[in-house]
């Protein structure tokens, strides 16, 4: 007996390692120490002592059941994107930029190939958010995953000079809600999502016209990245008072948690358009619309509140980044909460 026919491959772990070399690689940035295959990942923070109180920002995330489909449709490339954006996203929606960003696969079957290819995505979310990819662990479960079944989670750290943290401690009345657009679903809601859709694989490769595309590529989307467009607003001298990225909760679980005592946020339901996937869920599902945004993210995947006299300025920045926004709302005087109209 040895590890091997325990379920082990020791030497699949290594190929493992060689296959996703040249993914991590294109990660790095100039504050990492030493390289690949390291007990830890030393990153140098001598680049930011010019700041007056450099404050590190965290965040740690998975994908959820959204795997499920990439296990259906046997498509792992981009599941990584979705990994990093969730926990990067939720950085930047406190002013962080984001350094670094570590993985944890954990598999019931270490196939090397599969395994770098859902790396990739994390390189790619990595990527476009400016982290470097510094360390990860992928761990061969066998008996306690099915063979061809995985889970993917992380874990990234963010700094910010205390001064430009994002704490809505100054929002007011009369201060703007600018949504800025999300790619579909993201990674929130699955569970609600395969009750409603047969998860099969031929219904998922099946083209739906209001789609434009099959309800399996729509649904498996990657998640979008706001640290650029967010990035972006402030390099362009706006202040950013207020920030909520949408994720599970929805409209009426995150968007309070930007909120100090006092305000409440308005959002107008009829200021965009909501995309076709959330309208096909709810109609397919019979789910009431407060459910569904109290779930989901409804098109909207990251709100900033602004002062009034820069939503054009912050709509010019977002826009510059690649990305749509809109002008969904306001903030009023009244009770801590958000109410749709």
């Amino acid at each position: 007996m040895d590890y091997k026919k325990a379920g082990v491959d020791i030497e699949a772990g290594y190929k493992s390692v060689e296959l996703m070399k040249k993914h991590v690689q294109e990660t790095m940035r100039k504050e990492v120490l030493g390289g690949i295959g390291g007990f830890s990942g030393a990153f140098s923070m001598e680049a930011f002592k010019s700041m007056e109180k450099p404050t590190l920002v965290s965040g740690t995330d998975g994908v959820g059941t959204k795997l499920k489909l990439a296990f259906l449709m046997d498509k792992h490339d981009t599941i990584g994107i979705d990994c990093v954006a969730m926990c990067v996203n939720d950085i930047a929606c406190a002013g962080g930029e984001p350094l670094f960003f570590l993985d944890y696969i954990a598999c019931g079957k270490n196939v090397p190939e599969k395994i770098a290819t859902i790396v990739s995505g994390v390189a790619e979310g990595c990527k476009q958010s400016g982290a470097a990819l510094i360390g990860g662990e992928t761990a061969e479960m066998p008996g306690f995953y099915p063979e061809d079944e995985y889970d993917l989670a992380g874990f990234a750290v963010g700094i910010v000079d205390e001064k430009d943290l994002i704490n809505g401690r100054e929002l007011k009345p009369g201060d703007v809600l600018i949504g800025i657009a999300s790619s579909g679903v993201h990674s929130n809601g699955f569970s609600l999502v395969r009750k409603v859709f047969e998860m099969t694989k031929e219904n998922l490769a099946s083209y739906h016209e209001e789609l434009g595309t099959t309800l399996g590529e729509a649904l498996l989307a990657p998640t979008k990245i706001y640290v650029k467009a967010l990035k972006s607003i402030k390099e362009a001298g706006v202040i950013i008072k207020a920030c909520s990225h949408i994720t599970g909760g929805g409209f009426y679980e995150n968007i309070p948690r930007m909120l100090p005592e006092g305000v409440k946020a308005v959002v107008r339901k009829d200021s965009y358009e909501v995309p076709a996937i959330f309208k096909m869920l709810q109609r397919e599902g019979n789910i009431a619309e407060d459910m569904m945004y109290n779930t989901y993210n409804m098109g909207i995947g990251m709100m900033v509140a602004v002062d009034k006299e820069h939503v054009e300025q912050t709509m010019e920045a977002i826009k510059a980044a690649g990305e749509t926004c809109y002008v969904v709302g306001e903030i009023e005087a009244g009770e801590k909460g958000v109410v749709l109209c």
